[in-house]
C-alpha cells in the first residue's frame, strides 16, 4: 500500500527522499522501510500509538508505518517531561508506545504516572526489522494524527487531523509555495507539531522533493548547510532566525560574505508559528537579500494565510488567504468588520481538524456555523492581515511554541516559596515573548530565577520555564479579584522600555 505522502516521490522512486546524518534513503527505501513497520505493528484501525523518538530517517519510517498501518500517530516532544506525556498517554488512551533506548526512561516514568492500563513498548530498531504485511489502506476520513497543544485551558488538548486534512494542508502549501521534486528542504523544526510535522515533513514528501533533517540546530551548522547549497528551502521560527542573524555578525567579512550568498541563494525562506518582528524581517532582507515570507496558521486549521510566494511580501503581515481557505474578521458579536477595523480571526476550509480528542463540548465550542473561531485578533490593511493580539492574555507565543499561561502557573503554583503567580509573555524581538512569571512570595520565603527554573526542570518543557522572574508584593486586580493581565503587561513592557 502507498501512503498518499509518497506518490509523487514513488513516480521516480530512486530519487533520494530523505537524508541525515548517517546516511540517505531514496523513496523505494523509505517506502520499504516504512512498509516493514507498518507490517511489525499490526494495529486495530484507529489505535493510538506514541512516538518517543528522535530526529532520524528510521523515526520517519515508523511515523509512516503507524499510518500505513491505519493507527493514529501521537508524537512526543523531545523536550517535554515525564509529567507532560503521562497525561498525553490516559488522555489519549494510548495503547502502544514506540522509542528508543535515549527516552526509555522518561517514558517509564512517564507510563507509571498515567495510570490505567499500561501502553506496550516497542523498540524501534525492532519495528524496522519485521517484514511488509499487506492491509487495508486507511480512508481519507480516518484520524491519522493527534497533536497535542497547549490551548486555552491549563490541560492540553489533543488536535484530530485525518489524512483528508492533512493532504488539504500539504497540497495548498505546495500550490501556494511552488514546491517540486527539485526542492531541497533543511529540516530544524521538531517533529510533534504542525509546522515541523506537516508543513515541513509531510510537505516536502508531498512534492517528492529532498528533506534533509539536522539532528540539533546549530547556527553554523545551517550557515554552512547554505553556502553549500545544501536546501532550497528552509522554515524557520522567528527566535531561529535572530540567533542565525546574531551568528551572523560575529564572523569574519570572508565568512559572512559566503553565508549570506548561500542564504541569497535559497528559493524561499519561511518565517512562522510566532509574529515575525518587522527589524527582524529587515535585518534579514538587509544580511542575505532574501524576503522572508511570513505566514499564519496553528494546530487546529493548518495554514490559512500567507504573504505569497510572487509578489509583495509586507513585513508586519501575514498576507492573504490561501487558496481554498476563507478567513473572515469579526466583531465579539460574529459580524463582519468595517475596512481596517480589528477583530476575531474565523478560518474555514478543507485543512481544519476533526475534534479535540474526547472533547466534544470542546469541539462545539470553538466552531460557529462551521467556522473555527481562533481566538487571535487581526486587521486588514490594504489587502493584507496583519496581526495585533490575541483574544486571551493566557496564550503566550515564545520561540515558536504556543503555551498555556494557565499550565505554567498550575505547576509555579506548587512551589513552597510561591504565594501567588501571574504568568504573562513580555514581547521580546529573540524569544517573540519571554515566559515571565510574577510572584507574591510565601511570607518569610525568598525567590532566585535561577533556583525557580531549577525547580521546574522535571515539571515543565524546557521551552515552558519561566526565563524571568518578577517579585512583587500584590497583582493588579479587577473588583471581581481577576489579575488583570492587560496591566501587568503594559507595566512590565513600559519597565523593558526603561
Amino acid at each position: 500500500m502507498t501512503l498518499p505522502y509518497l506518490e509523487r516521490g514513488l513516480h521516480r522512486a530512486e530519487r533520494t527522499a530523505i537524508r541525515d546524518a548517517a546516511g540517505s534513503w531514496t523513496y523505494g527505501e523509505l517506502a520499504a522501510q516504512a512498509g516493514r513497520a507498518a507490517g511489525s505493528l499490526t494495529l486495530q484501525a484507529g489505535e493510538r500509538v506514541g512516538l518517543m523518538l528522535g530526529r532520524s530517517r528510521e523515526a520517519v519510517a515508523v511515523f509512516l508505518g503507524v499510518l500505513e498501518a491505519r493507527g493514529v500517530a501521537v508524537p512526543f516532544s523531545l523536550r517535554g517531561t515525564a509529567r507532560e506525556f503521562a497525561h498525553q498517554i490516559s488522555d489519549a488512551g494510548i495503547t502502544r508506545i514506540v522509542t528508543e533506548p535515549a527516552f526509555e526512561a522518561v517514558i517509564s516514568d512517564a507510563v507509571a504516572q498515567a495510570g490505567g492500563p499500561a501502553p506496550r513498548m516497542t523498540a524501534m530498531r525492532d519495528l524496522l526489522a519485521g517484514a511488509p504485511r499487506a492491509a487495508p489502506a486507511p480512508g481519507m476520513d480516518a484520524a491519522a494524527v493527534i497533536l497535542y497543544t497547549s490551548g486555552t485551558t491549563g490541560k492540553p488538548k489533543g488536535v484530530v487531523h485525518t489524512h483528508a486534512s492533512l493532504t488539504a494542508q500539504v497540497d495548498v502549501l505546495h500550490r501556494a509555495w511552488e514546491w517540486s521534486e527539485e526542492d531541497r528542504l533543511l529540516h530544524i523544526l521538531p517533529l510533534h507539531h504542525v509546522h515541523g510535522l506537516v508543513n515541513g515533513l509531510l510537505g516536502a514528501l508531498w512534492a517528492g522533493a529532498e528533506l534533509r533533517l539536522v539532528e540539533k540546530f546549530e547556527a553554523a551548522r545551517v550557515w554552512s548547510a547554505f553556502a553549500a547549497d545544501e536546501a532550497t528551502v528552509f522554515y524557520a521560527v522567528p527566535t531561529i532566525y535572530h540567533q542565525l542573524a546574531e551568528a551572523w555578525e560575529k564572523q569574519d567579512s570572508q565568512t559572512r560574505r559566503r553565508w549570506a550568498e548561500g542564504a541569497g541563494r535559497l528559493r524561499l525562506a519561511v518565517s512562522g508559528s510566532a509574529a515575525l518582528p518587522a527589524p527582524l524581517w529587515s535585518r534579514w532582507r538587509d544580511l542575505t537579500g532574501q524576503a522572508l515570507l511570513e505566514r499564519y496558521g496553528m494546530t487546529e486549521i493548518g495554514m490559512a494565510i500567507s504573504n505569497p510566494y510572487r509578489g509583495e511580501r509586507r513585513p508586519g503581515t501575514v498576507g492573504q488567504p490561501l487558496p481554498g481557505m476563507t478567513v473572515r474578521i469579526v466583531t465579539e458579536e460574529g459580524r463582519d468588520v468595517s475596512p481596517g477595523d480589528s477583530g476575531e480571526i474565523w478560518v474555514e476550509g478543507p485543512t481544519l481538524f476533526k475534534e479535540y480528542w474526547g472533547k466534544p463540548e470542546a469541539t462545539r465550542e470553538t466552531f460557529t456555523d462551521g467556522w473555527f473561531r481562533t481566538g487571535d485578533v487581526a486587521q486588514v490593511v490594504d489587502g493584507y492581515v496583519r496581526i495585533v493580539g490575541r483574544a486571551s492574555v493566557d496564550i503566550l507565543k515564545s520561540a515558536g511554541y504556543k503555551l498555556s499561561a494557565l499550565e505554567i502557573e498550575e505547576v509555579l503554583a506548587g512551589h513552597p516559596a510561591i504565594g501567588e503567580v501571574a504568568v504573562v509573555g513580555i514581547p521580546d524581538p529573540e524569544w517573540g515573548e519571554v515566559v515571565t512569571a510574577c510572584v507574591i512570595a510565601r511570607p518569610g520565603q525568598s525567590l532566585a530565577l535561577d533556583s525557580l527554573r531549577d525547580w521546574c526542570k522535571d515539571k515543565l518543557a524546557a521551552y515552558k520555564v519561566p526565563r524571568r522572574l518578577v517579585l512583587r508584593d500584590a497583582l493588579p486586580r479587577n473588583a471581581m479579584g481577576k489579575v488583570m493581565k492587560p496591566d501587568l503587561i503594559r507595566d512590565l513592557s513600559r519597565f523593558e522600555d526603561r
